[in-house]
C-alpha cells in the first residue's frame, strides 16, 4: 500500500475555486471535494456528475480533501474511509461567497430531485 507520501502533496494548489469539469460542461454540483495528491478540484458523489470519484478512477489519486469551508477532512477511495492528513496549501476551500449548489446562474431550479442518493 501506498504512504501518505506517495497520494498527499501538501504543497499541490487547487485547480480552481469550482468543478473543473462541471466549469467547462456549463454544469453544477452540490460539494467539491480537492485531490489531495495534484490539488484537482471536483463533485461530490451526491453531485449529478460526482467527478471527484472519476478523478480517481481515471488518475489512481485516491485521497480528496473536502473543498468546503469550515470542514477539514480527508477521505480514501481505497479503504472508503476517512483518514488523516497534513494542511494543505491555501485556499483550503472555494470563496465564501460561491453558492452551494453552485456555481451561481447554473443551477436549476429543480435541483434537489437532481441530486445522487
Amino acid at each position: 500500500m501506498s504512504t501518505e507520501h506517495d497520494v498527499i502533496d501538501p504543497a499541490a494548489r487547487p485547480s480552481g475555486t469550482g468543478c473543473a469539469e462541471c466549469l467547462a460542461g456549463g454544469q453544477w454540483w452540490l460539494h467539491l471535494r480537492r485531490c489531495a495528491l495534484c490539488g484537482h478540484i471536483g463533485c461530490c458523489d451526491t453531485s449529478p456528475n460526482r467527478h471527484a470519484t472519476a478523478h480517481y478512477h481515471a488518475t489512481g489519486h485516491p485521497v480528496i480533501a473536502s473543498f468546503e469551508p469550515g470542514e477539514e477532512w480527508f477521505y480514501d477511495y481505497r479503504t472508503d474511509g476517512f483518514v488523516d492528513g497534513p494542511r494543505l496549501a491555501p485556499p483550503q476551500a472555494h470563496p465564501p461567497e460561491q453558492p452551494v449548489p453552485g456555481p451561481a446562474g447554473q443551477v436549476p431550479d429543480d435541483w434537489e430531485s437532481r441530486l445522487n442518493g
